[in-house]
């Protein structure tokens, strides 16, 4: 009877240790970010490592993300994508593995608990060889669906989380990060790997299915963005019907081709004239438009109110940030 009390309370007390172990973790994450970025804006500490910190809940951000795997050590996000909502916190990672135009959201942060991330950029050609490293054939990889889409949110896991802590751990022991950086990035790779996003993953380097060709069209918009679509073109030139590239494309990006181009294009068009000093005439047509009224309708229905307003509004905030 002894005996039997022993074996049910084993598994008891190891979930108890791995439950002391991410709560250590999830703290040492929020010190170590805390500590690396003291104001808010972002910053890149070390090759392909982003960080983020916010003291309050922002505004809606239009940005592209690269392929990346994204953890929230405090506060919580929402990312858009096409008609799909992402919410994710510290319980949870984000992975977007093709370059996509997103909007996103910083919903919860204050200065008591600033919102503080990590972004970790995924390089192709290092999944690919870890793929290999771990023993996956071209054969295993075309057996996942080729429409999976580009972006999900998953559940953290301790294992995982440990090796985020270890990443940033790095930022303290700059001499060591040339070496240890891209031992624990691999390391994070494979258990991303192994996680439930793991299908979702190899499609950033697998070389067959339909993936790999909206990932080839997804580069060409994001090159020729300022040139006219021609779907038939590109759809022939990846041996696709014109209907089949739509699902496949809206599959993999939440968006249509064309919406996918448009925002690249409002995106520029907003950084030319907030950076470059643009009008709003000029940075349209720099962008590809010929029409600026239809310029200024489409800009304002994605960014909720027209050129002009938007980007003073822009520059008020950025003087407001600075005077702090």
């Amino acid at each position: 009877m002894a005996m039997n009390v022993v074996i049910q309370q084993q598994p008891e007390r190891e979930a108890a240790r791995e439950a002391q172990w991410v709560r250590a973790n999830r703290e040492e994450l929020v010190e170590r970010i805390g500590h690396a970025i003291r104001e808010d804006g972002n910053a890149r500490p070390l090759p392909g490592l982003h960080l983020a910190r916010s003291s309050s809940p922002l505004e809606r951000i239009h940005s592209v993300l690269e392929p990346s795997v994204c953890v929230i050590a405090q506060g919580s996000k929402e990312v858009l994508l096409g008609e799909s909502r992402y919410r994710y916190d510290p319980s949870c990672y984000l992975l977007a593995t093709v370059e996509l135009p997103r909007i996103s959201q910083v919903l919860e942060a204050s200065k008591e608990k600033p919102y503080l991330s990590l972004r970790l950029e995924l390089a192709p050609t290092l999944v690919g060889e870890i793929l290999l490293e771990a023993g996956y054939s071209s054969h295993a990889l075309s057996g996942w669906p080729a429409d999976e889409r580009a972006m999900a949110v998953s559940p953290l896991d301790a294992n995982l989380l440990d090796a985020f802590v270890r990443l940033v751990r790095l930022l303290d022991t700059p001499a060591e990060a040339p070496v240890l950086l891209p031992l624990v990035t691999r390391e994070i790779i494979y258990r991303l790997l192994l996680g439930e996003q793991g299908g979702r993953l190899r499609h950033l380097a697998s070389l067959g299915g339909y993936t790999s060709s909206i990932a080839r069209a997804i580069e060409r918009l994001r090159r020729d963005f300022d040139q006219p679509l021609r779907i038939e073109q590109l759809a022939r030139e990846l041996g696709m019907s014109v209907s089949g590239f739509h699902h496949h494309f809206k599959a993999v990006t939440a968006l249509s081709p064309l919406q996918f181009q448009k925002q690249l294009r409002l995106q520029e068009a907003r950084r030319l004239m907030l950076v470059e000093d643009l009008d709003a005439a000029s940075a349209a047509f720099r962008v590809g438009y010929r029409d600026a009224s239809h310029f200024n309708r489409e800009y304002k229905s994605l960014f909720g109110i027209p050129p002009i307003h938007d980007v003073q509004r822009l520059r008020g905030q950025i003087l407001q940030s600075a005077g702090r």
